[in-house]
């Protein structure tokens, strides 16, 4: 489940580094860090798991929007936009310090205008990942914990131009493939763990038909940074707090379209998750997201808040 999706959908899913337990005078601070990185990302393993899966709700209320030159804007009078999302995701183990994870998310938007309302929804884009830890939080005393990551994300869903509601509710997905590769690098101190991970993605060219004829548009990269700091009690639980930036500049379109230049995006996300031990196997985790509504902060994308429950079992 490591991928950037489209931002005011999902959020951010991203991955940090587990940490290994190398001695048994360190075994009380690695295993802290374990859930401080669980707690950002829920669909990754910790060093002494095997496997896992696991149920996420997502609630998101659209409040706002940034305009292609950064001004925010509320949402007009008399009207709302909900966006929910079931995700069931699962992560194995391959290698020592390798793990793959597999997310299929269902998603669902209620839209209301002045002069219509609508709900619709289906199965939404199906994203595969990898991980591979080169090294581990807290194995090297100066070396930090590094990771690289790779993603694909399936058109599983329903594209924006395929679908059948006015009001596009029944839109769940982008349409095309999407590639991602990262770096994350993390460390840790007692029972702090902190974090920074670079993401770039970048989705497939794609043909559509726009009633006078076939379109190809081709978006550009869109890069991230991700900055998160987590800290773990005594009884396990963690809280983190992260913050995330991400740029993508102005897609391409074939044959040129007359009218005004589209737009690059800059898409902010700050977070605050927690987590909390059920049992040995089972872990509560949720927390919510927050794109600012600050002039400049963003530009050519919505401004929402999001609630995030997951559930998850894991095997050791």
């Amino acid at each position: 489940m490591w991928c950037v999706r489209t931002m005011g959908r999902s959020g951010l899913h991203t991955a940090l580094i587990a940490v290994a337990i190398v001695a048994a005078a360190a075994r009380a601070s690695a295993q802290a860090c374990c859930a401080g990185a669980a707690a950002v990302t829920p669909g990754r393993l910790a060093i002494h798991e095997d496997a896992l899966v696991g149920l996420q709700l997502k609630t998101a209320n659209v409040f706002g929007s940034f305009s292609t030159d950064g001004s925010y804007a509320s949402a007009p009078p008399s009207t709302t936009e909900w966006e929910f999302e079931q995700d069931l995701f699962g992560a194995l183990r391959v290698l020592p310090r390798g793990q793959l994870a597999l997310l299929v998310p269902v998603i669902e938007t209620y839209r209301r205008t002045p002069n219509r309302s609508s709900f619709g929804g289906g199965l939404g884009d199906i994203n595969f990942g990898a991980r591979y830890d080169f090294v581990l939080a807290g194995e090297a005393r100066y070396i930090p914990g590094i990771a690289v990551l790779a993603g694909v994300t399936f058109p599983t869903g329903e594209s924006i131009e395929s679908a059948e509601d006015p009001l596009g509710t029944d839109a769940t997905g982008v349409g095309t493939y999407q590639a991602n590769v990262g770096l994350a690098i993390e460390q840790s101190e007692g029972p702090w763990l902190f974090g920074v991970t670079g993401l770039v993605a970048k989705r497939a060219s794609r043909t559509v038909d726009t009633g006078v004829g076939p379109v190809t548009t081709s978006l550009a990269a869109r890069w991230t940074l991700l900055a998160s700091t987590a800290y773990t009690f005594p009884n396990d639980a963690a809280v983190a707090v992260l913050a995330s930036y991400a740029v993508e500049g102005s897609p391409e379109v074939t044959p040129e379209v007359i009218g005004p230049p589209l737009a690059t995006r800059r898409l902010p996300l700050f977070g605050l998750v927690g987590l909390h031990p059920i049992t040995d196997a089972w872990r509560l985790q949720g927390g919510f997201f927050l794109t600012p509504p600050i002039s400049s902060f963003g530009r050519a994308t919505t401004a929402q808040l999001e609630f995030v429950l997951a559930l998850l079992r894991s095997w050791s």
